[in-house]
């Protein structure tokens, strides 16, 4: 099976940015942990600080070669309605991480126009929750 793991922006700062919010653990790390825990999934790996790699990304999941997606939009969670309907465009399940608890934020972050397209969100269980969206997956397919 194949799946499809999106990040946006800002998370390739990961480590570095805000640590007491975000850990310590790099995308680089969460990828690696992942291929350990998953070594007979193949995952293919995707960040992007722009909206349009993101969509292009979301699209390779049209062709059925993809069992699901596992979607971090980042910022874009709150306004991209071009990722939005990209997502809403996939028979595939789609699951949206959220590595903090949004909801125990600020009010702004408290808001998806992602999340209605998506199978289900999971969030504030940190780099636990790339793994959580990856096993339900895998319980779909």
């Amino acid at each position: 099976m194949r799946i499809l793991i999106i990040n946006g922006p800002n998370l390739d700062i990961l480590g570095k940015r805000e640590p007491k919010i975000y850990g310590t653990l790099t995308l680089k790390d969460i990828e690696k942990r992942l291929k350990k825990k998953f070594p007979k999934v193949n995952m293919e790996f995707y960040q992007s600080n722009s909206e349009g790699p993101i969509i292009d990304a979301l699209h390779k999941a049209l062709d059925g070669s993809v069992g699901g997606v596992v979607l971090n939009p980042g910022a874009f969670t709150h306004y991209s309605y071009a990722i939005r309907d990209a997502v809403a465009a996939l028979e595939v399940p789609v699951i949206e991480v959220h590595l903090s608890n949004v909801n125990a934020r600020e009010e702004f972050r408290r808001k998806s126009v992602i999340a209605p397209e998506c199978k289900g969100v999971i969030a504030g269980f940190g780099v636990r929750g790339y793994e959580l969206a990856i096993e339900l997956i895998l319980e779909q397919n």
